[in-house]
Formats: C-alpha cells, structure tokens, sequence
C-alpha cells in the first residue's frame, strides 16, 4: 500500500533536477500562487532600467568626487564647531536640570 506511492515519488523525483518541470506543471494546473500586479504607487516609484550589473562588469564611475586637503579640513572644522556648541548646549541643560528640585513624596492617608 505504501509502495506505490513511494515508487511514484522516486520514478518523479529522480528526473527533476531543480523541480521546475514540476512546479511549471502544478501552476499550470491552478495549483500555483495567483500572479497579483503591482500597485499603482509600487509601478511609479520603480526606476525604467532596473537592471543588476553583469557578473565581471565595473559600475560606471561616480560623479562625486573625494574632497581636497583643504575641504577634509574645513568639514573638520565644520564638525568640531557642531560638537562645541552641543557640548555647550549640554552644559546649559545640565545645569538646569540640577536647579530644578524633585518634587515631595506624595502623602500617604492613613487607611480607616
């Protein structure tokens, strides 16, 4: 009784290689995923040449390019003057916060 069943997914199974003879034939049966369209906004967002690169190609180069000597030093600078007035900023709010007292315990009525 489990013989045959057994038999049936051997004699198939060992024709398929990657299982697409099978999965082609249970779709075209209906027994596949149902093909949904993509959404309106989905279709617009996409770009026209979606394509990945070729296994073996170089990417075009970029138009950015990397910043001078001069340019590293001015967004060093640029940084460390952010960092000051944050810093700053900190200082301020720490002292506030150490100004302002925590409030009382609240007061516990005796039970009756």
């Amino acid at each position: 009784m489990l013989l045959a069943p057994l038999a049936a997914c051997l004699l198939t199974g060992g024709c398929v290689l990657d299982g697409a003879s099978v999965r082609d034939a249970a779709k075209s049966a209906g027994f596949g995923p149902k093909e949904v369209a993509a959404p309106d906004f989905v279709v617009q967002s996409r770009r026209g040449n979606g394509d990945f690169l070729p296994v073996g190609v170089s990417a075009p180069p970029r138009e950015t390019r990397a910043k001078s000597a001069a340019g590293v030093q001015q967004l060093e600078a640029e940084l460390d003057a952010s960092r000051q007035r944050n810093e700053a900023k900190g200082r301020d709010a720490a002292k506030v916060g150490g100004a302002v007292k925590p409030p009382a315990p609240p007061r516990v009525l005796p039970a009756e």
